[in-house]
């Protein structure tokens, strides 16, 4: 069952919020001790949530059991950003997505797995485990929204809250068969969430499908006067607009990204592509500016951003920090002067690039990822027959949209080697209707978001439903 079926189930009675939270607090207990998506369990806080909820109007997301990344902090939770440093700091309130969740009836399950601190994207802390892929569970999830992808994968929750600093989101979704929207940088508060570099960070969801992706936005998305980088601009009835298609819509097809991509991977991003042609779309190859460049700008800007929200830590407990999120932040004190503004410059003119693409396209499509996820414990993959660092594969795929704050969503189009393939549908800033209009219509033409891992239908009879 999707979060949009289970929150139409709940409203009409079928099952109760306590039930609900029962059914994934089971699952939790059977499966997460090999997928390892959950840091931290708040099973009898989320069972009184539950409860309470029987006296409450029965909003969008009224009994709901969901998930939160643990950089999303929770009022009486802990907040520990998979590290060793913030093991034992419990948060004194709701971050603002956390307040409007609950605005909204949704129960709080917990907080997912990530890779420390959200600064990286295997999602291996050697402080709380690695988050094993439910397809493949000796192979990463993904990140830095690890645990997202495989609660979602695992059916864990109904619907997760993730963080998308430089494809945060994406990846975890990609590789584990989710659907994950990126939006628009200010969409969404950031306030009362651990930060990266703030000029990037990002919330959004991560569920089964588009319609879920677009309740859960609607439900925390819109301004925050609390929160200097959220804008004051409408939000649009998200699941209302998902039936407009794509029959209209003029769709680019990122030709150099598809060619740098693993074959089989390409192949199943195209066929994805025609299923959209076959839908309406005009669909047609396109170059993106700045396109090889967009990981150096972004990384100008957020290599220093990263350090100078860690630079008191960096002094007093070094030691502390895991070895690779540890080098990526001492790479910030050693930049020259002038890098980060250099950056900014280029953003700008990378922005404008992008405009002017938009005024010829509606939207543009990709590989979420050129490759499959690798197995933990492994830095390196398979690209055009060398070698190559995971992270460096990963970047041209997912910077060039965070880098001008463009929302992205990643839905499963196919498997390779029985582990999922994902296709990213980018669109203009503050263009998430439009994206999550055309990811649902692919969804309603294709069942790829409906294939579940093996090690998800364990049990299945004290499972949530399906």
């Amino acid at each position: 069952m999707t979060l949009a079926e289970l929150a139409r189930a709940l409203r009409a009675g079928e099952l109760s919020p306590r039930e609900a939270v029962e059914r994934y607090l089971r699952r939790i207990e059977a499966l997460d001790p090999v997928v390892n998506a959950y840091i931290t369990v708040r099973a009898e806080e989320a069972l009184a949530e539950a409860d309470a909820l029987l006296s409450h109007e029965r909003g969008p997301l009224w009994g709901v059991p969901v998930a939160v990344k643990d950089v999303i902090d929770v009022a009486g939770t802990r907040t520990t950003a998979a590290s060793r440093i913030l093991a034992d700091h419990v948060a004194a309130e709701d971050s603002h997505v956390v307040a409007r969740l609950r605005q909204a009836g949704a129960v709080l399950l917990g907080k997912l797995n990530q890779h420390e601190f959200a600064y990286g994207a295997l999602s291996t802390s050697p402080h709380f485990g690695p988050v094993s892929n439910p397809w493949s569970p000796e192979r990463i999830s993904g990140g830095s929204s690890g645990g997202n992808g495989a609660a979602v994968a695992a059916g864990l929750a109904a619907g997760t809250l993730g963080t998308d600093t430089a494809g945060s989101i994406r990846i975890p979704s990609c590789h584990c068969g989710a659907t994950g929207l990126r939006p628009s940088s200010g969409r969404v508060s950031n306030r009362g969430v651990v930060p990266v570099a703030p000029t990037f960070d990002t919330v959004g969801p991560v569920a089964r499908t588009a319609e879920d992706c677009a309740l859960l936005l609607g439900a925390v998305a819109g301004h925050d006067p609390g929160d200097p980088s959220s804008l004051d601009e409408p939000v649009s009835p998200y699941g209302e607009l998902l039936g407009g298609g794509v029959g209209e819509l003029r769709v680019g097809v990122v030709t150099s990204l598809l060619e740098g991509a693993h074959p089989p991977v390409a192949a199943a991003v195209e066929e994805a592509v025609g299923v959209l042609g076959s839908l309406g779309a005009e669909v047609t190859p396109v170059e993106v500016p700045l396109l090889e460049q967009a990981g150096t700008i972004q990384q100008a800007m957020q290599f220093p951003e990263a350090t100078a929200v860690h630079l008191e830590r960096l002094r007093t407990r070094l030691p502390d920090y895991s070895s690779d999120v540890r080098a990526r932040l001492l790479v910030g004190l050693f930049l020259p002067p002038g890098v980060e503004e250099t950056g900014r410059r280029a953003r700008a003119a990378a922005r404008d690039e992008m405009r002017r693409l938009f005024e010829r396209v509606d939207l543009l499509a990709a590989p979420t990822m050129p490759v499959l996820p690798p197995r933990i414990g492994s830095e390196s993959v398979e690209l055009d027959g060398r070698e190559t660092l995971y992270r460096l594969a990963l970047i041209p795929y997912n910077s060039p949209w965070s880098l001008v704050g463009a929302p992205v969503v990643s839905l499963p189009c196919g498997f390779v080697e029985g582990l999922p393939v994902g296709l990213a549908l980018v669109g203009p800033p503050l263009g998430e209707a439009t994206v999550l209009a055309a990811a649902h219509a692919y969804q309603q033409a294709t069942d790829w978001h409906e294939r579940r891992p093996a090690l998800a239908t364990r049990d299945e009879g004290r499972a949530a439903p399906r």
